[in-house]
């Protein structure tokens, strides 16, 4: 007689898998078992944006001097740079951790739409595509990631 020790298939069980970082599908470019370079592409994609907003975070959260300068001719507070840092550090910390980079991707597109309209009405307009630009990758990274992010949605209203 055997049992199977087989997890059940409920959204807790699938939250608790998504630490394994496979994707759910495979492309004809991968190899037996492997992920598609679009897969190890947005990966590596993930990383790098996490390191750049992690940055951006860090010197708005120790106050440099260029934080302080931008917040100023932006003509907001303090505070309000404190509370940006803070979100950018979240978002960077989420997007390395595979079962929140949806949610952190998505979040960012918001983040990053609110950086465009302010980089084109409070300072420089030519800097605005940069955000822009960051969009468009953070959409692929969320959509990469729909599958988990879904996984998490059921489990959090599972739990709810």
């Amino acid at each position: 007689m055997s049992q199977s020790t087989q997890a059940p298939n409920t959204p807790a069980a699938s939250v608790a898998d998504a630490s394994a970082d496979t994707p759910s599908h495979t492309s004809s470019d991968a190899p037996a078992g492997g992920r598609s370079r679009a897969a190890v592409a947005l990966t590596v994609a993930r990383v790098v944006l996490a390191l750049f907003f992690g940055f951006s975070a860090f010197a708005k959260l120790i106050a440099h001097e260029t934080a302080i300068e931008s917040f100023d001719r932006m003509g907001w507070n303090q505070a309000a740079m404190y509370i940006i840092g803070g979100l950018e550090m979240a978002g960077a910390i989420a997007l390395l951790i595979p079962v929140l980079a949806g949610v952190a991707a998505i979040a960012f597109c918001g983040l990053m739409a609110g950086a465009s309209i302010v980089q084109l009405t409070l300072l420089d307009r030519v800097n605005a595509i940069m955000p822009a630009l960051l969009i468009g990758l953070l959409v692929l990274i969320a959509r990469e990631r729909r599958g988990r992010t879904a996984d998490l949605v059921a489990y959090v209203r599972g739990r709810a």
